[in-house]
Protein backbone atom coordinates (compact mmCIF):
# COMPACT_ATOMS: atom_id res chain seq x y z
CA UNK A 1 0.00 0.00 0.00
CA UNK A 2 1.39 3.27 -1.38
CA UNK A 3 2.53 5.81 2.01
CA UNK A 4 -0.40 8.52 0.36
CA UNK A 5 -3.00 5.60 0.59
CA UNK A 6 -2.08 4.67 4.31
CA UNK A 7 -1.80 8.76 5.21
CA UNK A 8 -5.11 9.30 3.89
CA UNK A 9 -6.77 6.06 5.26
CA UNK A 10 -5.41 7.38 8.84
CA UNK A 11 -7.56 10.49 8.57
CA UNK A 12 -10.92 9.01 6.51
CA UNK A 13 -11.07 5.89 9.20
CA UNK A 14 -11.71 7.95 12.30
CA UNK A 15 -14.14 10.56 10.86
CA UNK A 16 -16.10 8.09 9.40
CA UNK A 17 -16.02 6.05 13.02
CA UNK A 18 -16.97 9.80 14.68
CA UNK A 19 -19.87 9.62 11.79
CA UNK A 20 -21.55 6.65 12.49
CA UNK A 21 -20.80 7.21 16.23
CA UNK A 22 -22.82 10.56 15.72
CA UNK A 23 -25.09 9.52 13.03
CA UNK A 24 -26.37 6.15 14.44
CA UNK A 25 -25.94 5.41 18.06
CA UNK A 26 -24.94 9.46 19.82
CA UNK A 27 -27.51 11.69 18.47
CA UNK A 28 -30.20 9.30 18.34
CA UNK A 29 -30.09 9.03 22.41
CA UNK A 30 -29.80 12.52 22.29
CA UNK A 31 -32.85 13.35 20.80
CA UNK A 32 -35.21 10.43 22.13
CA UNK A 33 -37.56 11.63 24.91
CA UNK A 34 -40.87 11.08 26.08
CA UNK A 35 -40.37 12.81 29.37
CA UNK A 36 -44.34 14.27 28.90
CA UNK A 37 -45.85 11.33 27.56
CA UNK A 38 -43.68 8.42 29.36
CA UNK A 39 -45.86 5.22 27.71
CA UNK A 40 -45.23 6.22 24.18
CA UNK A 41 -41.79 5.29 24.77
CA UNK A 42 -40.79 2.34 22.39
CA UNK A 43 -43.91 2.55 20.28
CA UNK A 44 -44.30 2.48 16.04
CA UNK A 45 -44.28 6.10 14.82
CA UNK A 46 -45.24 4.61 11.23
CA UNK A 47 -48.04 3.97 9.76
CA UNK A 48 -48.64 0.91 7.35
CA UNK A 49 -50.48 0.06 4.02
CA UNK A 50 -52.54 -2.90 4.11
CA UNK A 51 -49.96 -4.67 1.82
CA UNK A 52 -47.28 -3.32 4.84
CA UNK A 53 -45.64 -0.75 3.02
CA UNK A 54 -44.67 1.57 5.21
CA UNK A 55 -46.99 4.53 5.28
CA UNK A 56 -47.26 8.08 6.42
CA UNK A 57 -45.35 8.71 9.63
CA UNK A 58 -46.99 9.67 12.83
CA UNK A 59 -46.57 13.55 13.39
CA UNK A 60 -49.47 14.46 15.75
CA UNK A 61 -50.92 13.30 19.24
CA UNK A 62 -54.52 14.26 21.01
CA UNK A 63 -54.83 13.82 24.86
CA UNK A 64 -58.53 13.45 25.18
CA UNK A 65 -61.52 11.45 25.61
CA UNK A 66 -62.93 9.76 22.13
CA UNK A 67 -65.89 12.85 22.89
CA UNK A 68 -63.30 15.57 23.47
CA UNK A 69 -61.47 14.87 20.14
CA UNK A 70 -64.94 14.57 18.07
CA UNK A 71 -65.84 18.16 19.46
CA UNK A 72 -62.53 19.46 19.34
CA UNK A 73 -62.07 18.60 15.44
CA UNK A 74 -65.53 19.67 15.17
CA UNK A 75 -65.27 22.86 16.56
CA UNK A 76 -61.91 23.77 14.75
CA UNK A 77 -63.99 23.00 11.44
CA UNK A 78 -62.87 19.63 10.43
CA UNK A 79 -65.08 16.70 9.08
CA UNK A 80 -64.97 13.55 10.19
CA UNK A 81 -64.30 11.24 6.96
CA UNK A 82 -67.38 8.60 5.67
CA UNK A 83 -66.54 5.31 6.07
CA UNK A 84 -64.79 3.51 2.67
CA UNK A 85 -68.07 1.98 1.12
CA UNK A 86 -69.43 1.55 -2.59
CA UNK A 87 -71.23 4.79 -2.30
CA UNK A 88 -68.72 6.80 -0.65
CA UNK A 89 -66.19 5.60 -3.68
CA UNK A 90 -68.58 6.68 -5.87
CA UNK A 91 -69.01 9.86 -4.52
CA UNK A 92 -65.48 10.68 -4.00
CA UNK A 93 -65.00 10.04 -7.65
CA UNK A 94 -67.64 12.01 -8.69
CA UNK A 95 -66.21 14.96 -6.34
CA UNK A 96 -62.90 14.88 -8.14
CA UNK A 97 -64.23 14.04 -11.43
CA UNK A 98 -67.02 16.85 -11.70
CA UNK A 99 -65.40 19.23 -9.01
CA UNK A 100 -68.39 19.47 -6.67
CA UNK A 101 -67.72 19.02 -2.55
CA UNK A 102 -67.89 16.48 -0.55
CA UNK A 103 -66.31 17.03 2.98
CA UNK A 104 -66.97 14.20 4.44
CA UNK A 105 -65.32 11.67 1.26
CA UNK A 106 -63.49 9.12 2.99
CA UNK A 107 -60.04 8.38 3.50
CA UNK A 108 -57.90 5.48 2.02
CA UNK A 109 -57.26 2.88 5.32
CA UNK A 110 -53.89 3.26 7.00
CA UNK A 111 -52.65 0.50 9.67
CA UNK A 112 -51.29 0.91 12.88
CA UNK A 113 -49.95 -1.90 14.79
CA UNK A 114 -52.08 -4.06 12.61
CA UNK A 115 -55.41 -2.02 12.85
CA UNK A 116 -56.70 0.69 10.67
CA UNK A 117 -57.59 3.88 12.01
CA UNK A 118 -59.95 4.52 14.40
CA UNK A 119 -60.92 8.12 13.34
CA UNK A 120 -60.25 10.24 10.51
CA UNK A 121 -61.10 13.96 9.45
CA UNK A 122 -60.66 16.27 6.75
CA UNK A 123 -60.83 20.19 5.76
CA UNK A 124 -61.15 20.46 2.13
CA UNK A 125 -59.32 22.73 -0.14
CA UNK A 126 -61.35 23.91 -2.97
CA UNK A 127 -64.25 22.56 -4.19
CA UNK A 128 -63.58 19.19 -4.98
CA UNK A 129 -61.95 15.88 -2.83
CA UNK A 130 -59.09 15.75 -4.66
CA UNK A 131 -57.11 18.27 -2.17
CA UNK A 132 -57.73 18.63 1.23
CA UNK A 133 -55.81 18.53 5.01
CA UNK A 134 -56.44 15.34 7.03
CA UNK A 135 -55.32 13.01 9.35
CA UNK A 136 -56.28 9.82 10.90
CA UNK A 137 -55.97 8.64 14.60
CA UNK A 138 -55.51 5.73 16.46
CA UNK A 139 -56.27 5.60 20.47
CA UNK A 140 -52.88 3.81 21.57
CA UNK A 141 -53.40 4.85 25.53
CA UNK A 142 -55.91 4.72 27.93
CA UNK A 143 -54.47 6.66 30.51
CA UNK A 144 -51.46 8.43 29.63
CA UNK A 145 -49.81 10.99 31.96
CA UNK A 146 -52.63 13.54 32.29
CA UNK A 147 -55.31 10.02 32.72
CA UNK A 148 -56.55 10.73 29.47
CA UNK A 149 -56.62 8.64 26.07
CA UNK A 150 -53.85 9.18 23.99
CA UNK A 151 -54.17 9.38 20.19
CA UNK A 152 -51.45 9.47 17.38
CA UNK A 153 -52.19 11.06 14.49
CA UNK A 154 -50.70 11.06 11.04
CA UNK A 155 -51.61 14.59 9.69
CA UNK A 156 -50.88 14.94 6.08
CA UNK A 157 -52.03 17.38 2.92
CA UNK A 158 -53.69 15.57 0.03
CA UNK A 159 -52.35 17.67 -3.33
CA UNK A 160 -54.13 15.92 -5.41
CA UNK A 161 -54.89 12.40 -7.09
CA UNK A 162 -52.90 9.75 -9.09
CA UNK A 163 -51.20 6.90 -9.03
CA UNK A 164 -49.03 5.51 -6.62
CA UNK A 165 -45.87 5.08 -7.42
CA UNK A 166 -45.36 1.66 -5.51
CA UNK A 167 -48.85 -0.26 -6.50
CA UNK A 168 -50.09 2.04 -9.48
CA UNK A 169 -53.13 1.83 -7.97
CA UNK A 170 -55.40 5.05 -7.78
CA UNK A 171 -54.96 6.90 -4.90
CA UNK A 172 -54.15 10.90 -3.62
CA UNK A 173 -50.69 12.33 -3.73
CA UNK A 174 -49.36 14.15 -0.31
CA UNK A 175 -47.13 17.34 0.00
CA UNK A 176 -44.12 16.95 1.18
CA UNK A 177 -43.92 19.05 4.19
CA UNK A 178 -45.99 16.92 6.68
CA UNK A 179 -44.32 19.48 9.39
CA UNK A 180 -46.50 22.45 7.95
CA UNK A 181 -49.62 20.09 8.12
CA UNK A 182 -49.17 19.36 11.71
CA UNK A 183 -49.17 23.28 12.18
CA UNK A 184 -52.15 23.84 10.93
CA UNK A 185 -53.70 21.05 12.72
CA UNK A 186 -52.42 22.77 15.62
CA UNK A 187 -53.50 26.07 14.75
CA UNK A 188 -56.86 25.50 13.80
CA UNK A 189 -57.56 23.59 17.28
CA UNK A 190 -55.74 26.64 18.74
CA UNK A 191 -57.85 28.96 17.19
CA UNK A 192 -61.33 27.23 18.32
CA UNK A 193 -59.71 27.43 21.66
CA UNK A 194 -59.50 23.54 22.39
CA UNK A 195 -55.84 23.11 23.58
CA UNK A 196 -54.75 23.73 26.74
CA UNK A 197 -51.28 22.39 26.49
CA UNK A 198 -48.62 21.04 23.47
CA UNK A 199 -45.49 19.43 23.74
CA UNK A 200 -43.32 17.06 21.66
CA UNK A 201 -42.19 13.30 22.20
CA UNK A 202 -39.50 11.75 19.77
CA UNK A 203 -41.33 10.40 16.04
CA UNK A 204 -39.60 9.01 13.56
CA UNK A 205 -36.76 11.57 13.76
CA UNK A 206 -35.46 13.78 11.26
CA UNK A 207 -35.91 13.03 7.78
CA UNK A 208 -35.26 15.13 4.86
CA UNK A 209 -35.88 12.12 1.89
CA UNK A 210 -38.73 9.94 3.77
CA UNK A 211 -41.51 7.79 1.04
CA UNK A 212 -44.72 7.09 2.14
CA UNK A 213 -46.94 3.93 0.98
CA UNK A 214 -47.94 5.50 -1.93
CA UNK A 215 -44.26 6.39 -2.94
CA UNK A 216 -44.74 10.31 -2.03
CA UNK A 217 -41.55 11.94 -0.77
CA UNK A 218 -41.93 13.82 2.69
CA UNK A 219 -40.03 15.34 5.21
CA UNK A 220 -40.21 16.32 9.03
CA UNK A 221 -37.90 16.96 11.88
CA UNK A 222 -38.96 13.76 13.01
CA UNK A 223 -41.10 15.10 16.18
CA UNK A 224 -44.63 14.27 16.86
CA UNK A 225 -46.57 17.37 18.77
CA UNK A 226 -49.06 16.52 20.96
CA UNK A 227 -51.83 18.66 22.22
CA UNK A 228 -53.70 18.55 24.76
CA UNK A 229 -58.00 19.20 24.33
CA UNK A 230 -59.66 20.67 26.92
CA UNK A 231 -62.19 18.37 28.72
CA UNK A 232 -66.24 18.46 27.38
CA UNK A 233 -65.38 21.01 24.90
CA UNK A 234 -64.92 23.56 27.24
CA UNK A 235 -63.17 26.66 25.19
CA UNK A 236 -60.03 28.28 26.48
CA UNK A 237 -59.29 32.00 25.64
CA UNK A 238 -55.52 31.64 26.61
CA UNK A 239 -52.90 30.36 24.76
CA UNK A 240 -51.72 26.52 24.91
CA UNK A 241 -49.01 26.05 27.51
CA UNK A 242 -46.11 24.26 25.92
CA UNK A 243 -43.99 22.65 27.41
CA UNK A 244 -40.41 22.38 26.85
CA UNK A 245 -38.24 19.49 25.13
CA UNK A 246 -34.66 18.39 26.30
CA UNK A 247 -32.02 21.21 25.32
CA UNK A 248 -30.30 18.91 22.94
CA UNK A 249 -33.85 18.38 21.08
CA UNK A 250 -34.21 22.38 21.20
CA UNK A 251 -30.39 22.75 19.55
CA UNK A 252 -32.21 19.85 16.77
CA UNK A 253 -34.96 21.83 16.02
CA UNK A 254 -33.13 25.09 15.95
CA UNK A 255 -30.42 23.12 13.00
CA UNK A 256 -33.38 21.52 10.99
CA UNK A 257 -35.62 24.52 10.96
CA UNK A 258 -32.55 26.54 8.94
CA UNK A 259 -32.22 23.18 6.94
CA UNK A 260 -36.07 22.70 6.06
CA UNK A 261 -36.13 26.33 5.35
CA UNK A 262 -33.68 25.46 2.64
CA UNK A 263 -35.04 22.53 0.90
CA UNK A 264 -38.42 24.54 1.06
CA UNK A 265 -37.26 27.35 -0.70
CA UNK A 266 -35.03 24.92 -3.58
CA UNK A 267 -37.98 23.14 -4.41
CA UNK A 268 -40.09 26.23 -5.00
Amino acid sequence: MRPKTKLLLRVLLPVLIVYLLLAYLILPLLWRHYEHQKKLDGLPMVTATAQGIPGDPINVALVGSQKDVLCAMREAGWYAADPVTWKSSIEISGSVVLDHPYPHAPVSPLYYAGRPEDLAFEKPVGTSADRRHHVRLWQVLDNGEEGRPVWLGAATFDRGVGISHYTGAITHHIAPDIDQERAILENSLQAAGMISARYQVMGIGPTLLGRNGGGDRYFTDGEVWVMRLVENCSKTAAPPAILPSPPAVQFKDMIWNNVADLYRNAAK
